[in-house]
């Protein structure tokens, strides 16, 4: 299988309108590029490649969903493609994670 089939094949499972945030475990150390990701329980490095993203990855834990957090942060309809299949391969990785009803 091809890496842009696995790609959306993980976007389309990934569920776009439900509430995601930052595993506990991985920390966040921005940079001019983005932003570097770090799972202490994994010890996966994972490189957040612009600045939107991040914005997106950081106010996951703060909006409704993970629709909502690409719309705050400026991403269009024609760019929403390319951040599920960005938050799609950060959930594979557990870098975030699908948040629980308090």
């Amino acid at each position: 299988m091809s890496t842009d089939r696995i790609g959306q094949s993980l976007a389309s499972a990934f569920e776009l309108d439900h509430g995601w945030r930052l595993h506990p475990q991985v920390s966040i150390r921005p940079e001019r590029f983005g932003a570097l990701l770090y799972h202490f329980g994994t010890r996966r490095l994972s490189f957040l490649k612009n600045r939107t993203l991040l914005t997106v990855v950081s106010s996951l834990e703060s909006e409704r969903s993970a629709r909502t957090a690409c719309v705050a942060a400026g991403v269009g309809a024609d760019e929403m493609p390319a951040y599920v299949s960005a938050l799609a391969g950060l959930a594979a990785s557990s870098m975030i994670c699908e948040r629980t009803a308090p």
